[in-house]
């Protein structure tokens, strides 16, 4: 999929592959919910949800150290540490949950809420991403502060 990315362009395919990866964990839900996946085909699913999640968290990853300067980086990576151990955190409580007799709807909304989130990701990176894709760093830096370059 790399190569994609700066054919293609990274706005759209980060949305797409965001997109993909919630869609895919959303039928993955559903199909476990109903009860069509033995532990081969479960874990199947998930690798096709990693694959296409990974490329979208790699992108973005990739675009915005392109971008932003070393402090802000540093910054968002920080933030984004903190909220994903809250995440954590709350996850054991669904886990907990699930465990206490609740069953496969619990567990299913669970991967809804993770779709939810990948979902957000990719309405996000549509609405606020930079096409980057195919330019110079001195020329998106120029754009983005509003000189004429």
């Amino acid at each position: 999929l790399g190569r994609l990315f700066d054919s293609v362009g990274r706005r759209p395919l980060i949305t797409a592959t965001y997109g993909g990866a919630a869609l895919l964990l959303t039928l993955t839900a559903a199909a476990f919910a109903a009860g069509w996946l033995t532990a081969l085909t479960q874990t199947l699913c998930w690798c096709a949800v990693f694959f296409v999640a990974s490329a979208a968290a790699s992108s973005a990853y990739l675009t915005v150290s392109e971008l932003f300067p070393v402090e802000i980086r540093g910054l968002a990576i920080a933030l984004f540490f903190v909220v994903s151990q809250a995440a954590g955190a709350a996850a054991t409580v669904v886990f907990g949950f699930v465990l206490e007799g609740h069953g496969r709807g619990a567990l299913a909304l669970g991967y809804i809420v993770g779709a939810t989130f990948m979902a957000l990701g990719a309405l996000a990176a549509w609405w606020l991403a930079v096409p980057a894709e195919r330019r110079s760093l001195e020329e998106l830096v120029v754009e983005a502060d509003g000189e004429d370059g």
